[in-house]
């Protein structure tokens, strides 16, 4: 039987609560608001202020985001350059993303610190684990950018290293849809959206929760996955709480 046709417990019986540490990873396309690019800033609000919600809850908050919102713009530039070069693009967008999110955080009054991959002194710390880790134990939400720093590496690699960098309890994916499903749910309407999922199971039926290579990450590292819609206003909060939202991706 499929992880797809069995009725799951409840979240908060299969993992801690509350959560000490988090590590939320948006995608960049998320920022943008429709089917565009840029930043479209009543969006970064809302997300601000989802975060905040988490945040005044003593949970300790880092966060990843993506760049396709940025490097949308440039793609078609980009075409026939070196990859390598084509990925320090795309990390560069993901810092202005970050500055963005910090400025709308720290309207609402909360304390933040962007740390980059790479050295950026005039706009973020330069990332350095221990230094990340006493941001966060100071209540500070920490906005980690430019991936890893390497280029071949995606965004959702980088929130999984940090996320095992840094001790966090969960990886908390916000996606513009509701889960992982078994298709594409947009253009096969059968697709079954699955409640649970195990490491093993994503990685051989090749569904879209993060890259083949997170995914080997948090499965080595025992690290939960949960991947839920982020556009939904609270969604943050209930899947801290322990809530069913989303897919819930474990080990065996």
């Amino acid at each position: 039987m499929s992880a797809s046709d069995t009725v799951q417990s409840p979240l908060r019986q299969s993992l801690p609560l509350p959560f000490r540490r988090i590590l939320l990873k948006i995608s960049g396309e998320i920022l943008a608001g429709g089917p565009g690019w840029g930043i479209d800033l009543g969006v970064l609000a809302s997300l601000a202020g989802q975060i905040k919600s988490v945040s005044d809850l003593g949970v300790q908050t880092a966060v990843v985001v993506g760049g396709g919102n940025i490097y949308r713009g440039v793609a078609t530039a980009a075409k026939g350059m070196d990859r390598a070069v084509a990925d320090q693009m795309g990390m560069l967008g993901t810092v202005i993303n970050a500055l963005a999110m910090q400025d709308a955080l720290e309207n609402l009054g909360v304390a933040t610190r962007a740390m980059t991959a790479l050295a950026m002194a005039s706009v973020g710390e330069l990332y350095i684990r221990r230094r990340a880790i006493r941001h966060l134990e100071k209540g500070r939400v920490v906005l980690l950018a430019a991936g890893t720093g390497h280029p071949y590496f995606t965004t959702d690699t980088a929130a999984a290293l940090r996320a095992l960098e840094i001790g966090a309890d969960v990886i908390l994916k916000g996606t513009k849809v509701d889960g992982v499903y078994s298709a594409d749910p947009m253009v096969d309407r059968t697709a079954v959206r699955y409640r649970t999922l195990t490491f093993t199971e994503a990685l051989s039926r090749r569904l879209r929760v993060m890259d083949a290579t997170a995914l080997s990450m948090c499965m080595d590292n025992q690290v939960p996955v949960i991947v839920f819609d982020l556009t939904c206003d609270g969604n943050l909060l209930r899947a801290v709480s322990g809530d069913a939202v989303g897919t819930v991706v474990t080990p065996e």
